[in-house]
């Protein structure tokens, strides 16, 4: 029975342990200016465009459920850093958006999304800025984490995953120092004042694409840049 008792004292431990380790940031982190925008509790901060549904927090994460829907954070960021930890399943589709305006329903039409795929038939994989920057090859498996590390600065976008910088995107229509996925030599659409997007304030969103689809988002870090 005393065994028993230990065990079970030893596993409560390591589970408010776990609980306690979700979205902490670092002394390190904090001097360096890095903030929390997702508690690991609630959504308070975020807001879904279309429904109220289709977003939940399950052990310490964002999950995306449902129909087409986006979730964004409703601060607005300009020159800044974002770390994300993101998971998709077999099959399934989603993305990180950067710099979208606020919209009451279908995809955001401003800004810029960061695929989030690695099995799904959309050619396009993590790592992908979308329709700009293609990648064929994801850098992660099905319902495996990754983290995107994403610089804006200027005219300047740079794209890290697992701490791997994949690219500078330069506006408009450039990327630097490409990484080995593949696919980013194709030509970049023309960048004209409607679409000219990267030096623009926006949000940061969270997408859940189709009922195929079950993305999750935890450790959700920014940092203002000057």
């Amino acid at each position: 029975m005393k065994r028993i008792a230990t065990l079970l004292l030893v596993l409560g431990i390591l589970a408010a342990a776990q609980t306690v380790a979700f979205a902490q940031l670092t002394d390190e982190m904090k001097n360096d200016g890095w903030v929390s925008i997702f508690d690991g509790k609630t959504l308070e901060g975020w807001k879904s465009n279309e429904t109220t549904e289709g977003w939940k927090v399950e052990d310490g994460s964002i999950v995306g459920f449902g129909n087409r829907n986006h979730l964004y954070f409703m601060q607005e960021y300009q020159n800044f850093e974002l770390k994300i930890d993101v998971k998709i399943n077999k099959g399934g589709n989603s993305g990180v958006y950067i710099k979208s305006q606020w919209q009451d329903a279908n995809w955001p039409t401003t800004g810029f999304e960061m695929q989030v795929n690695s099995s799904q038939s959309d050619p396009q994989k993590t790592g992908t800025l979308y329709n700009i920057i293609k990648i064929y090859k994801a850098p992660h498996g099905d319902d495996e984490w990754f983290t995107y590390h994403l610089t804006c600065r200027g005219n300047t976008l740079d794209v890290r995953v697992n701490g791997e910088l994949l690219y500078t995107y330069v506006e408009p229509g450039r990327a630097q120092g490409a990484g080995r996925q593949g696919g980013q030599g194709d030509q970049a659409p023309a960048i004209t004042e409607q679409n000219k997007r990267i030096s623009q304030r926006g949000h940061i969103a969270l997408q859940q694409h189709d009922p195929g689809s079950t993305p999750s988002f935890k450790n959700i870090f920014v940092k203002k840049l000057d």
